[in-house]
């Protein structure tokens, strides 16, 4: 329980304080005056004050981040000119966007480091195709299964290893399938590593019209853990975020497009309690997966502050390039009224999600996470 607890506070802290860092350095450097930076958040438990900055520091109870208050942020003291109201447009876009690039910093600084140790990776049947990559425990594992499938009737779970087919050892994805291809309406033995445990299941390929010819209804990847040398391991770390970045801003497109359209959203969205689960449950894997979650929630996170919806960076973004068009500021009152109602949704959804968290995870959820 107190593990589970530690870690998803420490991950969420993380990702919330290096966000706010962001926003503190630039402020600084376009000359704004920051009053106070807060580690964790209210209520206080000590503050102090730089005699070199003037710079109001605290530290607070809740350890879920921290924050910075910039003077002038909401658009008062727009004639004083270390306010945040009177810098120049780009200034300002510059000041709310540095949250969300440290966050995609954060993610290539631990894909970073996790390429270095030893990272869990999709392979290509060529190992060569990774260069100087060093490679070890490499499998077949399954990531995903089609509900009604005869894999999902006998119980294959997603991230099975397959060991063996029939006692044949299959070591490329291509092998695989053309074997259970062939073996249509015949029972075959899988040999699975399912954890720490082995594990033997019957299953029978039947003809699917997805992929025109026999399967069991599961989607295959051949994985390993990969290592670089350090010099490479930046680059590495680099390439996987943008990658990653790329991947999860289609995926949004695809939700937002498919919620416009009326066509039914299969992806699931998880809330606080969900996301405290998974990261209860990747920390028990290894250090190495739960640096991986970690960067693919900050990606998130700057996906997510980057939409133009109000409350959010990407929506005071959206009021600049108004202000840009309209050549003068959107009246202070009527952006705070905008972003207040948007925050009111915002939190209106956080609770709609963690309610579907609890029914999904039954009554049994709290054991879930602190178990």
């Amino acid at each position: 329980m107190i593990f589970t607890i530690i870690i998803f506070v420490a991950v969420l802290a993380i990702l919330v304080l290096v966000h706010e860092i962001g926003h503190f350095i630039t402020a600084r450097k376009f000359g704004c005056a920051v009053e106070e930076f807060g580690i964790g958040f209210p209520p206080q438990a000590k503050k102090w004050k730089s005699k070199k900055t003037g710079i109001n520091y605290s530290l607070n109870w809740i350890p879920l981040g921290g924050f910075v208050k910039i003077k002038g942020e909401d658009g008062e003291n727009r004639q004083e000119n270390d306010s945040f109201g009177s810098k120049k447009v780009w200034q300002r876009a510059i000041i709310l966007s540095s949250g969300v690039l440290m966050n995609i910093v954060l993610a290539i600084v631990l894909l970073s480091i996790g390429f270095g140790i030893g990272l869990p990776s999709a392979l290509p049947d060529d190992l060569s195709d990774l260069g100087r990559a060093h490679v070890k425990d490499a499998k077949i594992q399954i990531y995903a299964i089609s509900d009604g499938s005869p894999a999902a009737t006998a119980g294959l779970q997603s991230g099975d290893a397959l060991v063996s087919i029939d006692g044949n050892s299959l070591n490329k994805l291509e092998d695989v399938q053309s074997y259970i291809a062939g073996k249509d309406g015949q029972e075959i033995n899988l040999a699975l590593q399912r954890g720490q445990e082995d594990v033997n299941v019957k299953v029978v390929p039947v003809f699917r019209e997805e992929i025109g010819k026999a399967g069991i209804g599961v989607a295959l990847a051949r994985t390993g853990i990969v290592s670089y040398p350090w010099y490479l391991a930046p680059i590495k770390g680099a390439e996987a975020t943008f990658s990653l970045f790329w991947a999860i801003v289609v995926a949004f497109y695809t939700l937002i497009k498919n919620l416009v359209t009326g066509i039914p959203v299969g992806a699931d969205v998880a809330g606080p309690v969900g996301i405290a689960v998974m990261t209860g449950q990747v920390a028990r894997m290894g250090f190495v997966y739960l640096l991986q979650f970690t960067a693919l929630l900050s990606v998130n996170l700057a996906i997510i502050n980057f939409l133009p919806l109000p409350a959010l960076d990407g929506g005071r973004i959206l009021f600049l390039i108004v202000e840009k068009i309209r050549r003068r500021p959107i009246r202070q009152e009527v952006e705070a009224v905008v972003h207040n109602i948007g925050f009111m949704l915002l939190i209106g959804l956080m609770i709609f999600v963690t309610f579907r968290d609890v029914i999904k995870w039954g009554g049994g959820f709290f054991s879930k996470i602190f178990g």
